[in-house]
């Protein structure tokens, strides 16, 4: 299987969004008693699907990578990853800025640790001005806490009477998220086989088609995103509508 399978005289999703799951049950399968190796394998995927983005012509690539439920993993696992993410960055941010990507964060970034946020941050500062890509991390994100956030700052503003509630609509909310310039997701790919939506993006998905492979995050590469937007191309968005 290769890139020939896409169809370039239909739409490729602009924005494909990805719940990057599996790598615990690849560390386990594959005999390391620490889930860690997995997620070091899975960091390669993330250089593969960039691959598959340029190859596309995808514009927006949103990885969950860390979760606020995931605060609740042991420490020493939390550690080793923010710590993963680190070393990442450091090693592939020259690259990344080469090929004209530029990295962004959503989630509660302030709780990520000092050293692992101020990497996160210096890469985010030097590839601003990059127009390629946008690869967005969700890092200490959940969408539940992105919704209340949002709902917060609108109460704000109508407490200071700048905005009547009768006035807010989904326009208001979205401008409120954590990335209102973003366009949402036409294309949600969850890796490893679970039927879940895991609290990401809840508002952004509402009409993007999702995908679920049973392959784990470590083992997907370029076919495996190709496959995806042939499925995609191969759907009829109808958007609540009926089709004629």
């Amino acid at each position: 299987m290769s890139i020939d399978i896409i169809d370039f005289d239909k739409p490729v999703p602009k924005h494909v969004a990805v719940i990057m799951d599996g790598n615990g049950r690849w560390a386990k399968k594959h005999g390391f008693a620490a889930r860690l190796k997995g997620h070091e394998a899975g960091a390669e995927t993330i250089r593969a699907v960039l691959r598959a983005c340029d190859n596309t012509g995808v514009r927006y690539l949103t990885l969950y990578a860390f979760s606020t439920e995931n605060w609740k993993r042991s420490k020493t696992e939390v550690a080793g990853l923010m710590e993963l993410l680190r070393r990442f960055l450091i090693k592939n941010i020259d690259e990344l800025i080469e090929k004209g990507i530029r990295l962004r964060a959503i989630g509660q970034i302030d709780r990520l640790p000092n050293g692992t946020r101020k990497e996160l941050e210096r890469s985010i500062e030097k590839s601003k001005h990059n127009t390629k890509l946008d690869l967005i991390l969700a890092l200490s994100y959940g969408s539940r806490t992105e919704i209340v956030d949002c709902i917060r700052q609108i109460a704000s503003i109508v407490k200071d009477g700048k905005l009547a509630p009768e006035d807010i609509s989904e326009e208001t909310v979205k401008q409120h998220l954590y990335a209102p310039d973003i366009p949402d997701p036409e294309l949600l790919i969850r890796t490893s086989g679970e039927m879940r939506i895991s609290n990401f993006l809840l508002w952004q998905i509402s009409y993007s088609e999702i995908y679920v492979t049973p392959t784990l995050w470590p083992d997907f590469r370029e076919d495996d995103f190709y496959e995806a937007i042939a499925d995609y191309q191969n759907r009829s968005r109808r958007y609540g509508g009926r089709k004629n």
